[in-house]
């Protein structure tokens, strides 16, 4: 139950209709713009999460390190 050449045919034809052949590359151009913003959104997001995940495995990295060194003071303190 795809789409077919004729209903491909059909929805090109009306699109045709609607905006005209002067206004078609217009709106061809603002809808690949709009397309091309998205993509570029959802890269930067994935980045943020990206470094957002980073620092915070780096922060639990630290602060665990910087916990086994007090304990290891407070040992050699108490020897």
């Amino acid at each position: 139950m795809g789409i077919g050449v004729w209903q491909i045919v059909l929805i090109l034809a009306i699109v045709l209709i609607i905006f005209g052949a002067g206004k078609l590359p217009k709106v061809m151009g603002d809808m690949g713009k709009g397309i091309k913003s998205f993509k570029a959104g959802i890269n930067e997001k994935e980045e943020q999460d990206a470094s957002a995940s980073a620092k915070t495995i780096e922060n639990t990295t630290s602060a665990s390190v910087s916990s086994e060194s007090k304990d290891n003071e407070k040992d050699s303190v108490k020897s």
